[in-house]
């Protein structure tokens, strides 16, 4: 969505006629080292929104990923939220709309275009987390709820966490990774069995024919999987939370985040036992350089 970046985007992608993107023929020729992959490499055109506002009597903070199709779609939708905010400040602008608006404004401007909560259980920037968020995707997006699909889980949750939540059952589980550095890139992921297109892949992740799993981190290495007070060093499972009573850092008294685990647990309708029948297979995974570094009994650094 920040114009700069689309405009870039433009001089080094060439459309590849699917839905997706390639880098232009000529970048691959002059690369300073040669570029060489298993198979040929395709992008997507992602974003991620932050929308903060109120709504029930409370500030909401709801992170929202749209998946384009096209460069017409973000061009769109660039002229829209320029009236509302500032999008050129951040990779990920923050916007003071309603989250709902959003998904209106992507449904109405850019057709063929998905739309999917981000890292849903996050505490204080997602539509299910502990601080700012709802209690169901129908409080927050009403009866704009059927336009979504798939939910991203986030690093601190996996697959049977989100089972545990028989509304989500409906919608696809997908992980995605962020690009804050390039080192993070596919940490987790999506396993697809599909043809190379945005219509295929998309038709996957709404339908879940097509869709063969997922790429997951251990939820306990994720930031927010327990509860804690990350100035006093302190971190607690749910169920220490509880004894406490109050929700208050026994270090400072002062009130602690409540993580994803101890979010999902209130949220849930089944055991932890209990499977979907359209559940999808995932694959845990940690990866070598944590291996190493533990073994040497070093950082990751």
């Amino acid at each position: 969505i920040h114009p700069g970046w689309l405009k870039e985007l433009g001089r080094n992608l060439d459309f590849a006629g699917n839905g997706l993107f390639v880098l232009r023929d000529d970048l691959q020729d002059n690369a300073p080292v040669p570029l060489s992959c298993a198979s040929d490499v395709y992008f997507m055109l992602t974003t991620e929104i932050s929308c903060v506002y109120r709504k029930g009597g409370r500030t909401r903070k709801v992170h929202s990923l749209v998946l384009f199709r096209d460069m017409e779609g973000p061009l769109r939708l660039q002229k829209h939220l320029a009236k509302i905010g500032n999008i050129a400040s951040d990779g990920r602008p923050i916007l003071g709309m309603d989250a709902r608006q959003l998904l209106t404004l992507v449904v109405e401007e850019c057709p063929g275009a998905m739309f999917v909560p981000a890292h849903i259980w996050t505490p204080h920037f997602s539509v299910l987390g502990s601080v700012s968020s709802f209690n169901s995707l129908e409080e927050c997006f009403e009866e704009l709820t059927g336009h979504i699909h798939a939910v991203e889980t986030g690093l601190s949750s996996d697959p049977p966490m989100n089972w545990r939540v028989s509304s989500l059952d409906p919608l696809t589980l997908i992980s995605n990774s962020d690009a804050h550095s390039p080192e993070k890139l596919g940490r987790e992921a999506n396993i697809l069995d599909t043809e190379i297109s945005f219509d295929h892949i998309r038709d996957a992740m709404r339908t879940r024919k097509g869709f063969e799993g997922t790429i997951e981190f251990f939820p306990e290495e994720g930031k927010y999987h327990y509860d804690g007070h990350r100035h006093c060093k302190v971190r607690m499972s749910p169920e220490q939370t509880m004894a406490t009573g109050n929700g208050r850092c026994p270090v400072c008294g002062k009130k602690m985040t409540l993580g994803v685990l101890g979010r999902v647990l209130s949220l849930s309708d089944r055991g932890p036992a209990e499977t979907p029948v359209n559940a999808k297979p995932y694959h845990s995974l940690i990866s070598l350089k944590t291996i190493i570094a533990q073994t040497l009994g070093m950082g990751i650094g």
